[in-house]
C-alpha cells in the first residue's frame, strides 16, 4: 500500500470500520440482481422479477435518506441496528413467500420493506470525516479508497448473487445479502470510539439537506449517472444475449467497473487542483463524451473496451461529489447529504433500466446505447446550468480568505475554492 492510503489507517479503528463497511455494503450490489435471479429461476416471469427490484430501489430512495437523517440525530448505533433489522426481516419473509407460492401482493409488501436498508457507505465516509476533518488531502484518499471500495462490490455482488442463486438454490443469493447486512452492521456500530456524534438540536428545526444551495444541482446530476448505470446493465446484457454470449455480459459489465477501480486508486494518490467544482463539472462532461463510443462498437470485445475506459471517468468524479456534499450541507447532516447522492443514483437506475429495456425492444441493443448516452448529456447539462450553486453559501459571500484544495489558501483572481 502506498504512502497516502498508509496515512489514512494510521488512525486507530479506521481499518476495523472501513472492512465493517465492505462488508456491510455487499447487499448493494447483491439484493436487486439476486430478487431479479430468484423470481426468474422460480417462475420465469421477468416481468413480476422487474417490478419487484423497481419496488425496492424506489422504496430505497424514499426511505433511505430518512435513516440517513435519524443517524445524524440520533446516532449510528442507534439507527442502524433496527433499521437493518426491519430489511433482514423482509428478505426472508420475501424468501419464504417465494419458497411457499404465497400472493404476488406480499411480494411487494416485502420489496418496500427491503427499502429500509442503511446506506453503509455513507456511514463509513462520515466516520472517515469526523477523523480526518482538518487535513482535507487525507480526506480526498479516504474517500478515493471508499470509491474503489463501491468498485469492488459491483464487481463482486452480482457474480455471488447470480451464481448462488443459479448453482445452489434460488433464494441464496438474497439470503447471503441479508446475511451480510446484518453481520456489517452488527460490526460497524459495535465500533463506538469512531461513531461521529449526533447533532439532536441542530436537526430539530432544520429542513431536508436536500434543500441546502447545490445539492438539487447534485442531486439532478446523480440521476442522470444513475441513469447511465442501469441502462448500461441492461443494454450490456442484450447486447451480449443477441450475439450468442449472454454469459459473458458480467465479464463485460466487470470491465466498467475495474475502470473506474483502477481510476479511483490512482486519484487518491495525487492532489486534485483547481475547484471541486470545476472538477466535478469537468467529470460529468467527461463521462458525457465516454458514453459515444459505445454507440458504435459492434462486438464484446470492443465493447469491454469501451467500458473500460468510460468507467474510468467513474471515480474520480464521485469521489470530488462526495467533497462537495461536505462542504454544501452542515455537518450535522452530513450523513443523509452523503446518502442524497446515492438515493438519486437509485432513482436513475430504475428509470436507466425500464427506459433502456424498452429501447432495446424497439430498436435493438445497440441503438439502446443512445438511453446511457442521452443520460450522460443530461447530467453534463444540469451541471453547467448549477455550476454557481456548486460553490459552497461562504465562499459566494466572501470573495476573499479561507482555504484551497491544496495548501489552505486561495486566491480571489485564480478562484481556488475555500474548505467549508
Amino acid at each position: 500500500m502506498t504512502s497516502p492510503y498508509r496515512a489514512i489507517f494510521a488512525a486507530p479503528g479506521t481499518r476495523a470500520f472501513s472492512a465493517a463497511g465492505l462488508v456491510g455494503r455487499m447487499p448493494l450490489s447483491m439484493l436487486g440482481i439476486g430478487i431479479v435471479t430468484m423470481i426468474s429461476q422460480v417462475s420465469g416471469q421477468y416481468g413480476l422479477a422487474g417490478a419487484l427490484s423497481a419496488t425496492a430501489a424506489l422504496s430505497g430512495a424514499a426511505v433511505g435518506p430518512q435513516v440517513s437523517r435519524l443517524v445524524d440525530r440520533y446516532g449510528q448505533a442507534r439507527v442502524l441496528r433496527p433499521a437493518a433489522a426491519i430489511t433482514v426481516v423482509s428478505v426472508l419473509t420475501l424468501l419464504s413467500a417465494v419458497k411457499a407460492g404465497a400472493p404476488h401482493w406480499l411480494f411487494f409488501v416485502c420489496a418496500v420493506g427491503v427499502g429500509a436498508t442503511p446506506s453503509l457507505g455513507a456511514m463509513v465516509r462520515a466516520r472517515w470525516s469526523a477523523i480526518h476533518r482538518g487535513a482535507p488531502e487525507l480526506l480526498h484518499t479516504a474517500y478515493s479508497f471508499e470509491s474503489v471500495v463501491d468498485e469492488i462490490v459491483f464487481i463482486l455482488g452480482p457474480i455471488l448473487s447470480i451464481g448462488l442463486c443459479t448453482v445452489w438454490f434460488a433464494e441464496a443469493g438474497p439470503l447471503l445479502a441479508a446475511v451480510f447486512l446484518g453481520l456489517g452492521v452488527l460490526l460497524l456500530t459495535a465500533q463506538r470510539r469512531t461513531e461521529p456524534q449526533p447533532h439532536p438540536r441542530a436537526l430539530r428545526a432544520g429542513g431536508s439537506a436536500l434543500r441546502a444551495p447545490g445539492m438539487p444541482v447534485l442531486f439532478g446530476v446523480f440521476v442522470g449517472t444513475g441513469m447511465i448505470f442501469g441502462a448500461v446493465d441492461v443494454i450490456t446484457l442484450a447486447f451480449a444475449d443477441e450475439r450468442g454470449h449472454k454469459p459473458a455480459a458480467s465479464l463485460v459489465l466487470a470491465t466498467y467497473a475495474l475502470g473506474s477501480c483502477l481510476a479511483g486508486l490512482a486519484f487518491g494518490l495525487i492532489t486534485p487542483r483547481g475547484t471541486a467544482q470545476g472538477r466535478f463539472l469537468l467529470g460529468v462532461c467527461l463521462m458525457a463524451v465516454s458514453m459515444i463510443p459505445p454507440l458504435l462498437v459492434g462486438n464484446l470485445v470492443f465493447l469491454a473496451m469501451a467500458l473500460f475506459f468510460s468507467g474510468l471517468t467513474i471515480a474520480p468524479t464521485m469521489v470530488t461529489s462526495i467533497n462537495l456534499v461536505e462542504r454544501l450541507v452542515p455537518r450535522a447532516q452530513l450523513t443523509e447529504g452523503i446518502t442524497w447522492t446515492s438515493t438519486g443514483l437509485a432513482v436513475g437506475v430504475a428509470l436507466g433500466a425500464g427506459l433502456a429495456g424498452r429501447a432495446t425492444d424497439a430498436y435493438g441493443a445497440s441503438a439502446a446505447f443512445a438511453v446511457p448516452a442521452g443520460a450522460a448529456l443530461l447530467a453534463a447539462v444540469v451541471a453547467g446550468l448549477g455550476y454557481r450553486r456548486l460553490r459552497p453559501a461562504a465562499e459566494r459571500e466572501e470573495p476573499r480568505g479561507g482555504y484551497d484544495d491544496r495548501h489552505g489558501t486561495v486566491d480571489a483572481v485564480d478562484g481556488h475554492e475555500g474548505v467549508a
